[in-house]
């Protein structure tokens, strides 16, 4: 990725959008990944960019997926009483089962993994009826073979700043 339309430099593709995440890219990202509030100056003083060029560089990555800038919550702070991680077992195709079960309301995490489950689903309710509907629903997919679900009883860690590597 290039500020003026130029050659990108040398840098890790980004598969789904083709963006090239050049030494600059990262840094920005890194530095969102710290407080996503951060204004594009105090970003450009830290990268060694204008403001303009940063606000146009973060333009670009968001619109290419490979950032988001959300605002991350505790459920249970929220009201949300159940959270859960359902390992799914399936047969047949894994795209679509995985496409089906993102569909769901509730639903906030899926992916597609190698190991005992075949795709894991990580919900969020507001009481245990509400699992157990979205649990049911779940299970209502087709393709879907088998389900195990692993209640969380506390948040222990959760956090977004990994860094670019």
């Amino acid at each position: 990725m290039t500020d003026h339309g130029g050659t990108a430099p040398a840098g890790r593709r980004h598969a789904a959008s083709g963006i090239v995440l050049d030494a600059t890219a990262k840094r920005i990202i890194e530095q969102l990944q710290q407080d996503g509030r951060r204004s594009y100056a105090a970003i450009g003083k830290a990268v060694g960019l204008s403001e303009a060029a940063v606000r146009q560089r973060v333009q670009r990555l968001l619109e290419a997926g490979v950032v988001q800038v959300v605002g991350v919550t505790d459920p249970m702070m929220l009201g949300f009483s159940r959270q859960a991680m359902i390992g799914v077992r399936t047969d047949g195709d894994l795209t679509a089962v995985a496409d089906r079960i993102s569909d769901l309301d509730g639903v906030d995490y899926v992916v597609v993994t190698a190991g005992s489950f075949d795709v894991l689903v990580e919900v969020v309710a507001a009481d245990d009826d509400e699992l157990l509907k979205i649990l049911g629903a779940v299970r209502a997919v087709p393709g879907v073979t088998g389900t195990e679900t692993f209640l969380y009883l506390k948040l222990h860690k959760q956090i977004y700043a990994w860094g670019t590597r």
